[in-house]
């Protein structure tokens, strides 16, 4: 059927968790109740991106954006955009260029207003995001039209598995997970084993605080896993294949399920997929979300129904993986670049990136950003063109401080390399990592050893505890970032911090304990002096760490309309309108209730 319209609507969990379900129905709605359903096509799609602006939806032809949309918009949307053809600028993202009042009618002769010209897509390269926000997530036959299972017939037809390898040699593909392992190579390593049994698995279980990329490939284009893991087990000759994934992901776990169904009903999973010799199983296996499940052997421990617990290496999974088979483990945005490799070939995918960081990476923009956002960018754009170019700069007219990337195994970036070159190299430099692609903005209100703490300690949660030199050496790290924090640090603490993340990184048998101290490492590099002051001044620069704060009423500013009065737990503000309030030391417990309460910025912390 022609449609006149079509109304996208984000389907991502940002958007649905902010009523997008409630809009999509009452779209639905709208349009039966005017007769409209032959006309106007209501379509659930992937992420936009833009995910600070949810819930959002985008009518087309006319590439028209709504942003912060409620449900009681629609009827608004409805009336003037699709009967009337007005848009409805209240509604309009603001990112766009600016248009008239008056939506060109459906038989234009007008160019349409393209995705492109958004500044927010301007500055992206999308291969992995390819589909989100254009066809239906919930509908094989539009990822069919989309050219899916495209690169799968082509391999199946007439590509030896040498030779889907050769590509991704050629295409320079690096694993998206964070370490950045070729993925010919690990591929080509599985396929030289012998036997006849052989896994591919999928690494799902994204636990990095602040990412979702991964959560929002599988909801918004979860054919692009399948067909990238599928031509993978052909590549490698694997006959079965696990998507692991953690339970949380309960949006993810439901379309994933959906699409693997539709895969089997299409033939494109199971015997002899597309009528070739070649099969293909393919199931869901659930985690229970802990964060060491995300290094390799532990994912493979937890699928055999063991304790998630890593195994020293070598055997790699690659020689001996699950149940003791040659395996391949990539992430979910590895597999997804597959058949865009295929379908257009390896140098072209090469010629996108660096020199040594090939295609582009997806990444998690979050923390203080105007425009927190799910964002696909060439390797080797900028911190500075993805923060500022793309997020908008740093809310509330703060100044940058830093850039943590690489999740907990990362490390901050200083605002002095804000024009480093987003790539596993350059990154390493600098001391951090590339990480699954998490990339979280700090403002100059944020306190480095708090920070350091932060992540040190969600290691110390997520510590499986099998080996001594992460179990404790954890724990002692973070027991001398709290006594930094709270005055009673000593500079001989510096020195300890530096050994004991030395034989972290030496003695811990996964990547989690390896790495576990580089944001203590990365912060002790670049903000030396703020360890120096919570040290020898007792002060904490950023007014981050309570024990070391001073709460005052500033009097000049001060207008005695006694909120802050009411807000304390303690009884600590005394005085009266008359004469003034003070807070009186022994009482206060540092809470900053005050302070967030006062509209004329009259209370300070020392």
């Amino acid at each position: 059927m022609l449609y006149i319209y079509q109304i996208l609507v984000c389907g991502g969990t940002g958007c649905e968790a902010t009523k997008g379900v409630e809009i999509f129905k009452r779209l639905k709605k709208e349009i039966a109740d005017r007769g409209l359903e032959d006309k106007i096509k209501i379509i659930k799609t992937g992420c936009f991106g833009f995910c600070e602006q949810g819930p959002v939806i985008k009518v087309v032809p006319d590439h028209i954006y709504y942003v912060k949309v409620k449900p009681e918009d629609v009827a608004e949307i409805i009336e003037e955009h699709i009967v009337h053809g007005n848009v409805v600028q209240r509604l309009l993202y603001s990112g766009s260029e600016k248009r008239s009042d008056k939506v060109l009618p459906p038989h234009r002769t007008e160019q349409p207003y393209q995705k492109d010209e958004i500044d927010f897509y301007k500055r992206q390269e999308r291969i992995v995001l390819r589909n989100f926000g254009y066809i239906d997530l919930e509908d094989i036959t539009e990822y069919l039209g989309a050219d899916g299972y495209v690169a799968l017939e082509k391999v199946l037809s007439g590509m030896a598995p040498e030779k889907v390898i050769n590509e991704l040699k050629i295409s320079g593909l690096r694993g998206r997970g964070g370490a950045g392992f070729p993925t010919w190579m690990k591929w080509d390593f599985c396929r030289k084993q012998t036997g006849d049994i052989k896994y591919i698995v999928c690494n799902a279980d994204e636990g990095d605080p602040g990412a979702f990329m991964d959560r929002s490939v599988l909801e918004g284009d979860p054919h692009s896993l399948i067909e990238g893991m599928t031509i993978g087990a052909y590549a490698i000759g694997a006959v079965k294949g696990y998507i692991y994934v953690r339970v949380e992901y309960g949006l993810a776990i439901e379309r994933i399920k959906k699409a693997i169904a539709q895969a089997y009903e299409f033939r494109l999973l199971g015997k002899n997929i597309l009528g070739s010799s070649f099969s293909f199983d393919l199931e869901i296996r659930l985690g229970a979300g802990a964060f060491v499940c995300g290094e390799e052997t532990a994912l493979l421990a937890s699928v055999e129904g063991k304790r998630g617990t890593p195994r020293p290496r070598p055997p790699y999974p690659s020689v001996s993986g699950l149940f003791g088979k040659p395996t391949v483990i990539n992430n979910v945005e590895t597999f997804a670049n597959i058949s865009t490799i295929i379908n257009k070939g390896g140098k072209w995918f090469s010629e996108i990136g660096t020199e040594t960081s090939k295609g582009t990476k997806v990444f998690c923009l979050t923390g203080k950003v105007k425009n927190s956002a799910l964002v696909e960018v060439p390797m080797g754009t900028t911190l500075s063109e993805i923060v500022y170019g793309i997020g908008g700069g740093v809310a509330n007219n703060k100044k940058l401080k830093a850039v943590q990337t690489g999740g907990p195994s990362g490390g901050v970036i200083p605002v002095e390399y804000l024009h480093t070159p987003v790539d596993y190299e350059s990154l390493n430099e600098l001391g951090s990592i590339m990480g699954s692609g998490g990339m979280i903005v700090m403002d100059e209100d944020d306190c480095m050893i708090d920070i350091a703490k932060f992540y040190l300690g969600f290691c110390v949660e997520e510590s499986c505890g099998k080996c001594a030199a992460c179990r404790i050496g954890g724990y002692q790290m973070l027991a001398i970032l709290n006594k930094i924090s709270e005055g009673d640090g000593e500079m001989e603490d510096i020195e300890k911090l530096k050994k004991l993340s030395i034989a972290m990184s030496k003695g811990s048998l996964c990547g989690l304990g390896q790495s576990a101290a580089n944001p203590v490492i990365s912060t002790l590099k670049y903000y030396m002096d703020e360890y120096e002051a919570h040290i020898r001044d007792k002060k904490c620069p950023a007014g981050k760490c309570k024990s070391l704060l001073h709460f005052e009423i500033i009097q000049d500013k001060c207008k005695r309309c006694r909120l802050c009065v009411k807000s304390c737990p303690t009884a600590a503000i005394a005085g009266d309108p008359k004469t003034g309030f003070v807070i009186e030391t022994e009482k206060c417990i540092k809470c900053g209730a005050c302070v967030q309460v006062c509209p004329f910025n009259a209370i300070g912390g020392k």
